[in-house]
């Protein structure tokens, strides 16, 4: 599989699979939730409020991990490790606003409302008819 093949079946797997899990580090032991996930190319963003506990995690170490697709025993999914940049500017919060957001936030003016980047550095894609993971870093 080439680096394009690749990057289309993240494409793929994060369009088909939105939900997934978000982990962080707490104290040196992992901490993960489950997140609705949106991508620009292969960098994936999420919202979340400024007062949860993965964004002081995050503050503390940006570095995460990140799982998508799965849905069935033989379908493909993706592991991502990667380092995550808070954002709160103004036309990005307004890019990723959707009406579910509603219930957590007022608007995309919300002061809470913040957007996690996260820049992946390495991609697995598991589950594929290749049987071994194959890895992309970046």
């Amino acid at each position: 599989m080439n680096q394009e093949e690749f990057k289309q079946k993240i494409k793929d797997i994060v369009d088909s699979n939105p939900i997934g899990t978000l982990s962080t580090i707490s104290g040196n032991k992992p901490h993960s939730r489950y997140m609705s996930f949106q991508r620009e190319d292969i960098t994936l963003f999420t919202a979340t409020s400024k007062q949860t506990h993965k964004v002081e995690e995050i503050q503390e170490n940006p570095n995460v991990h990140v799982l998508l697709g799965y849905e069935d025993w033989n379908d493909p999914y993706i592991e991502l490790q990667g380092t995550v940049t808070v954002r709160d500017d103004k036309e990005l919060k307004e890019d990723f606003w959707h009406d579910m957001m509603k219930n957590w936030f007022s608007g995309p003016e919300d002061p809470n409302y913040i957007i996690l980047e996260i820049k992946p550095s390495v991609y697995r894609l598991m589950n594929t008819k290749e049987r071994e993971p194959v890895e992309m870093e970046l």
